[in-house]
Order: structure tokens, then C-alpha cells, then sequence
């Protein structure tokens, strides 16, 4: 059950009349040296984001196999990138992000997990030009779409994917929705204030704020042509994902370590994660590796 002040935060989404305005992030992209390891540091695997890496890596497996060569938008740090990778020896990915602090962070976090299964290019996810036509098994993205300036980078951005992909090709997108509080926004961002540094929760308020609209990502997402269906958390679209079919088949091992990871989780994060994967359910969107 969600908790009261989840509830709360939600009856006002339903009764406020009027969406408040996006406003696009103050860096557009992350080069300050500070902010990036803000960033990294809140952004650690076991840190306040854990349980919605478990919720997207679980999301992720399930669209992915193993040989397949998978493209990761916006890759940051690579703290997300960097689970699905060790999780799928077998499969290639490649993570593209513009900011080079950004890159080297990833560059030394998949070394320190000592993976041979991602490389890294710095480049614009609007223009992926370095890619062919059809290139890719799967395309994925974890918060990081809301980064770009305008609705019209995001339509080039998902037109961009619908070039690269493979037909039948995996699909998993996932970010904030724009929500009509301020109020609630900043109640989100400071959830686990206490937990993260205050830099992280200025960077989540910012991202709340540069969330595209539902209705945007409903426009962008018709580059796609059918090859994927859009869902948000139920009631009020908080997060938004875009995900293709499953194509994972049966892996015991995969689900044995993917529960074990949940099985670790401090109660607060599984409070998270049961809440997540509750309004993802309820607005249509199962997780079927994280029962």
C-alpha cells in the first residue's frame, strides 16, 4: 500500500487544474565537476537510487539477449548501464553521452567492475549519425531523456531510435513525466533528502521540472511506429516508460540473481520498489523478471 504521503502527493496531482510550465534543465549537459560527482556519488548502486536501478535492470533484461549489441542513451556515469552489463556477460552494449566528466566517470566505474562488455562513445543522442540504419538489437535509456532542450529534440531523438533499431528489436525508455505541482515536485525530490547530497536533490527538483508532458512523449513516441507501447505510473505519470515486447526467454539464473539483489535491499528501498512497480502494474506495465 502506497504510503499516506504518497497518497497525498497524488490526490493533489488529481485535483490541481493547471500543469505547471517545463522548465529545461540549468545544464543541459553535465560538465561541472561538482555536479557530476554529486551525481555519481547519490547515484551509487547501493545508494538512494537502488531500487529503481533493480526496477529498470529487471525492465531491461526482459528486452534483451545474449549476443545482442544494445545501445544505452544517455549513459551518465554508467552506474545503470554498468548492472545490466555485468548481469549479461554475453551481451554487448554501448553506452553515448556528450559530457565528457560524465564518460571518464563511466569509463573508470566499468573498469572497476572489470567489464568487457561496454564501450562508450561521446556524441548527441538527436543525431545518432555514428550509428547505421538497423544497427542495433536494442536501444535503452534510463532518466535521461528530459535532459534534452526542447519536445522537438525528443521527437528527433525517438525518430533517431526507430532508425537504429532492428525490427523485433528490444526497447526500453524510462523517465519522468511532467507532473502539475510544484509542490509535489519538490516532495519527490526531497523524499530521502537525508539520504543524498544537496546537490542531487537540486539536480532531481531540475529534472521534475524539465519533464516532458505525457502528451509529448505520446507525439514522440509515433516514430516508433507501433514497435513499442508507451505506459505511465497509474493515476498520476510521475515516470513514463516506452518498452517494446518481451524477448527474453526462460533464465533461472538471471531471476536468481535478480532476486537476490531485491532480497538486499534496506526496507526503505523495498518500500520504493513495491511502491514503483505497484503504479507501473496498475497503469498497465509488468515486470515480469521481478515478481
Amino acid at each position: 500500500m502506497p504510503s499516506f504521503s504518497v497518497l497525498h502527493t497524488l490526490l493533489r496531482e488529481v485535483l490541481t487544474r493547471h500543469q505547471a510550465g517545463r522548465i529545461p534543465e540549468p545544464d543541459l549537459v553535465m560538465d561541472d565537476p561538482d555536479k557530476v560527482a554529486a551525481y555519481t556519488r547519490a547515484g551509487l548502486e547501493d545508494g538512494v537510487m537502488a531500487a529503481v536501478y533493480l526496477y529498470n535492470c529487471a525492465q531491461i533484461c526482459d528486452v534483451i539477449r545474449p549476443d545482442d549489441l544494445v545501445l544505452d542513451l544517455a549513459c551518465g556515469p554508467a552506474t545503470q548501464l554498468g548492472m545490466a552489463a555485468r548481469l549479461n556477460p554475453a551481451t554487448r552494449f554501448i553506452g553515448i553521452d556528450m559530457s565528457g566528466p560524465m564518460l571518464a566517470r563511466a569509463e573508470d566505474h566499468v573498469a572497476q567492475q572489470g567489464l568487457r562488455n561496454v564501450s562508450f562513445r561521446q556524441g548527441d543522442i538527436c543525431h545518432l549519425d555514428m550509428f547505421d540504419d538497423h544497427s542495433m538489437d536494442a536501444v535503452i535509456s534510463t532518466l535521461a531523456l528530459h535532459h534534452l532542450p526542447t519536445a522537438e529534440h525528443l521527437n528527433q531523438t525517438l525518430a533517431e531510435v526507430g532508425r537504429v533499431l532492428k525490427p523485433g528489436g528490444g526497447l526500453y525508455l524510462l523517465d519522468f513525466g511532467r507532473l502539475k505541482s510544484e509542490r509535489s515536485m519538490l516532495y519527490f525530490s526531497r523524499q530521502h533528502a537525508d539520504k543524498q547530497p544537496e546537490l542531487f536533490t537540486q539536480d532531481y527538483l531540475d529534472s521534475l521540472r524539465a519533464a516532458f508532458s505525457l502528451d509529448q512523449f505520446h507525439s514522440a513516441a509515433q516514430a516508433l511506429r507501433g514497435h513499442a507501447r508507451l505506459y505511465s505510473t497509474f493515476i498520476v505519470p510521475f515516470m513514463v516508460a516506452i518498452k517494446s515486447p518481451s524477448r527474453r526467454g526462460s533464465d533461472p539464473a538471471l531471476l536468481a540473481q535478480l532476486k537476490s539483489i531485491k532480497d538486499a535491499l534496506p526496507a526503505f528501498q523495498r518500500a520504493d520498489l513495491s511502491q514503483l512497480e505497484q503504479f507501473f502494474r496498475w497503469g498497465g506495465l509488468a515486470n515480469p523478471l521481478l515478481p
